[in-house]
């Protein structure tokens, strides 16, 4: 049986509410009676990750400066979207055209996961997208987007992880779990 409670939320307060961060202070009452007056939350919204692969097997990364670590990553086509007003797999595939120039014509979804559901209210979706083509080029990139695209053959992306090439935790689970399904291009250590 299980005896596992809900916290129960006493009042809450939007203490920053601008466009690019929105964090909620939430006082709050635990199972045991305690009370924390300063639980904070980040509202943000939900990401969709494509997993795109071409004919040649070969997958689209973008790299890009990422601010609050101060260095350049490699990651999957990605991006944020609002829910009351788009669809996760329609984001996907918008971000794929936008920040790459490929477009996906079959798309499938790989799971729907949290990355911090202590603090964060968002969900990430995960899409594959194969036999990806190129029909043009980047576009309607905000304005803080610089985006190289770099396409990596799947038989090495499992060596970009482990030399720390590609180290983004949403790319990797779209990665391992995308590709979970083609056993013959995993590593022996799964």
């Amino acid at each position: 049986m299980n005896n596992l409670q809900k916290w129960q939320i006493l009042s809450s307060k939007m203490v920053i509410n601008e466009p690019m961060c929105q964090i909620r202070q939430d006082q709050i009452e635990l199972p045991n009676g305690k009370i924390i007056d300063d639980y904070f939350i980040s509202i943000k919204p939900d990401v969709a990750i494509i997993l795109p692969i071409t004919k040649n097997q070969e997958i689209i990364f973008v790299r890009q400066y990422r601010h609050a670590i101060g260095e350049f990553v490699m990651e999957l086509p990605a991006g944020r979207f609002d829910v009351n007003t788009e669809n996760p797999e329609s984001a996907a595939v918008r971000e794929l055209r936008e920040e790459t120039g490929y477009w996906a014509e079959n798309v499938r979804k790989i799971a729907t996961l949290y990355d911090k559901p202590s603090k964060d209210t968002n969900q990430i979706h995960l899409f594959l997208a194969e036999n990806v083509v190129k029909v043009g080029e980047q576009q309607n990139l905000d304005i803080t987007e610089e985006i190289e695209v770099i396409l990596i053959s799947i038989d090495s992306v499992f060596k970009c992880i482990a030399e720390g090439e590609i180290s983004v935790t949403g790319t990797i689970a779209a990665l391992f779990l995308g590709l979970s399904n083609r056993s013959s291009i995993l590593p022996n250590t799964i």
